[in-house]
């Protein structure tokens, strides 16, 4: 019994050596590695893209990084891992993590409304046409705007060049123009009236630059001042800016107009870089920023880290939560351009993942992750459920005509097949 006992006990420790350890299994693995190798390239190739790179990180760890082309073709300045780039709308979700420190400091609720804090918004009167004259027919607001709408884009701000008698108003007033400080633009903005009734509709403006003017009026201290403290520095993003400095801009990747299949014309760079070349007044929370590859992924870890990296927190991750919840009620069915996105809601300055592809023509994507991109066809997303955050970083206009984002999704997942995927 005793020998048998020794005989099952030396067996238990070989088996334990034996037995073959679990593997982790990784989305990008060498075959999505693979297909993304042949998609980066295929844009330079084809001619469509001068520059573009990738970086992927999965379950922390770099699990991908490639670059393709040229940050400056007519120098022959390769793209590469700090090539620094124009983000554009990507600044929104930055800007939105700004204020939701502040809301976690409970200078704010999203339900309070926003004239309480800034009054450049109160009494704003809503669109309702032109009359036989061509005058503006104005009504009162049915509520203020809140701060949830402004965070969502629901607060009825104008933003296209079409309004009969609004656009004319929104031209005049030039609230965006980079002389004008963030006061100055809320102003402009108050004084503009409303394209629609606040939470009726979802339309994309001007709302995170409001976001902007907020943090600064509830922190006291200017905007750039206060993302730069608590933002940037604490998460190491060094090299990302309003002002790019003389020193930097030989790693400033040129811009690019895709005029025709496989046609592209460099946008001159005092075009380009006009607002990044000087030090401006305002200092927008949806546009303006630049950025690297690697200094945008730490935004987007300490995202999928429920708002913590390498130790330092920058939100709880309950407000990470909420920020990547849909906040858009049922009720509001008039989305612009939105569900060219996919299945998708949007929550805190980010697009929401709430639905699988209905087909294989729609983009990509996992259930719960949340995404924004820019201008000039950069993308970002953070997928909790499979840990993992890409960084897609091109300078191309006019945004995305090439499919450019689909079929970068593609490689990383897999081809859709059936709607079930």
């Amino acid at each position: 019994m005793k020998d048998l006992k020794i005989a099952s006990f030396i067996f238990l420790i070989l088996f334990s050596f034996c037995k073959p350890k679990e593997e982790t299994n990784f989305i990008v693995n060498d075959q999505a590695k693979a297909r993304l190798d042949s998609t980066l390239n295929s844009f330079v190739e084809s001619g469509n893209v001068a520059g573009i790179s990738a970086l992927i990180f999965e379950k922390g760890e770099e699990v991908y990084f490639n670059a393709y082309g040229y940050a400056d073709r007519e120098a022959g300045i390769p793209m590469d891992r700090n090539t620094i780039v124009k983000i554009f709308s990507m600044t929104k979700p930055v800007t939105g993590v700004a204020l939701m420190t502040l809301f976690e400091e409970g200078k704010f609720q999203l339900d309070d409304p926003l004239e309480k804090y800034l009054p450049e918004f109160a009494n704003m009167k809503v669109y309702q046409g032109v009359d036989e004259n061509g005058e503006m027919i104005l009504v009162d607001t049915d509520r203020p705007i809140s701060i949830r709408d402004i965070t969502r884009h629901t607060a009825g701000f104008p933003n296209r060049e079409d309004i009969p008698g609004l656009s004319e108003v929104m031209r005049e007033k030039d609230a965006r123009s980079f002389s004008n400080t963030l006061a100055t633009m809320a102003e402009k903005m108050g004084s503009t009236p409303l394209w629609f009734q606040p939470g009726t509709q979802w339309e994309y403006g001007l709302s995170v630059d409001v976001q902007a003017y907020l943090v600064e009026k509830l922190a006291g201290v200017p905007y750039g001042e206060y993302v730069q403290k608590h933002v940037l520095d604490p998460l190491g993003m060094n090299e990302t800016q309003y002002f790019l400095p003389e020193n930097l801009r030989h790693r400033f990747s040129a811009m690019y107009n895709r005029t025709g299949e496989g046609q592209l014309e460099r946008i001159p760079d005092s075009v380009a870089h006009e607002f990044n070349y000087h030090q401006w007044p305002l200092t927008p929370g949806g546009f303006g920023l630049t950025s690297t590859l690697d200094d945008y992924m730490k935004f987007a870890r300490m995202l999928v880290n429920q708002g913590e990296l390498n130790g330092t927190r920058i939100l709880k991750p309950e407000t990470v939560q909420l920020m990547s919840t849909d906040q858009l009620p049922k009720t509001i069915t008039e989305k612009s351009w939105l569900p060219s996105k996919g299945q998708v809601g949007f929550g805190i300055d980010f697009a929401v993942r709430i639905a699988p592809p209905a087909d294989e023509k729609e983009n990509n994507g996992v259930v719960g992750e949340f995404f924004w991109d820019g201008a000039a066809s950069t993308l970002f997303w953070v997928d909790p459920s499979n840990d993992l955050t890409a960084v897609l970083f091109v300078q191309l206009l006019p945004y995305d005509g090439i499919g450019l984002h689909k079929k970068f999704r593609d490689a990383v997942y897999g081809p859709i097949s059936s709607p079930s995927n």
